[in-house]
């Protein structure tokens, strides 16, 4: 399953319980919804946990069944809830703070979401219907989905407020409200009730800075380690042309300990090599004796 499937489910878990987050919750969907119109509404989903969720939220917001829905048994495929009846669809409209008699503009009505509680049950609602994330694991993307301009400029707007900035885009004819922040879409989902998909965009959030780091290190010390090869080469370049030429058994005894111990321990590093010497020199010191017998290699070549 997807991890917006998985992340719904988790919402579908919480108790349909006070009035006003149930009609909020409600409110989400229908703007979000496939169609929410003043003569007919139409959800239509594939999720069964989702499915089972509508009518007692839909009975406890609006005290009213769906006109028509799956039958319980229904194990896959498309579910659809549909009402038609007039009075039902005036009930809701009157309900959302919508004038029945006059023309449907879809809007939000944010008298309806000014509680904390009430905002973080319409954007669950709004998720249900119109949202999705991406496997964090893959990359960091929630979106919300609707075909109302309306609806997409004043969701922006409650985002806003509530501490959420996103980005907006038009794709397909739909108006899409999107997140690309790991932190962003942590806290939006902390809000609308799914802490457990939270806390998995944070874990990959935190596995992936973790790999990036091993990686920058191995990077690094792999880099350091090429230096440190190519360095200990030219190292004993030098000291064999000091050989060739006869003039290593002229320089001063600490000098001729250190290419004789150079040549010894090609492997080595600065530090480990510095031990090596009896007593052990400082790895300052070393660099410089190796410092001298380059430079008395490079005056042979001149």
């Amino acid at each position: 399953m997807s991890f917006s499937y998985d992340t719904k489910n988790e919402l579908c878990r919480l108790p349909v319980q006070k009035l006003c987050c149930a009609r909020a919750e409600a409110y989400g969907i229908l703007l979000f919804c496939n169609t929410f119109s003043a003569t007919e509404v139409r959800i239509i989903t594939e999720n069964p946990h989702f499915a089972a969720r509508l009518p007692k939220l839909f009975r406890r917001a609006f005290n009213l069944q769906f006109d028509r829905q799956p039958e319980p048994e229904q194990e896959e495929g498309k579910r659809i809830f549909q009402i038609t009846d007039q009075k039902k669809l005036d009930h809701i409209i009157n309900l959302l703070g919508f004038d029945p008699q006059q023309n449907l503009v879809l809007h939000i009505n944010f008298g309806m979401v000014e509680e904390t509680c009430d905002r973080a049950a319409f954007l669950r609602g709004a998720f249900f219907a119109g949202g999705s994330i991406t496997d964090p694991q893959k990359r960091y993307h929630l979106e919300l989905t609707t075909s109302h301009l309306q609806v997409s400029r004043e969701l922006d707007s409650l985002l806003q407020e509530c501490g959420y900035p996103p980005k907006s885009l038009s794709r397909g004819g739909s108006l899409i409200t999107y997140f690309k922040q790991s932190d962003q879409i942590e806290d939006f989902l902390t809000l609308i009730g799914a802490p457990v998909a939270a806390m998995n965009v944070m874990s990959a959030k935190l596995e992936k800075d973790l790999r990036n780091s091993v990686n920058r290190r191995l990077n690094c010390d792999s880099a350091n380690l090429d230096k440190a090869v190519e360095a200990a080469q030219e190292q004993m370049e030098a000291i064999r042309r000091l050989q060739a030429a006869e003039l290593l058994e002229q320089l001063p005894g600490k000098l001729q300990e250190t290419a004789a111990l150079r040549l010894e321990y090609p492997e080595l590093s600065l530090s480990e090599l510095a031990a090596e010497f009896d007593p052990p020199v400082s790895k300052s010191c070393l660099n410089h004796r190796l410092r001298k017998l380059l430079e008395l290699s490079r005056d042979l070549s001149e």
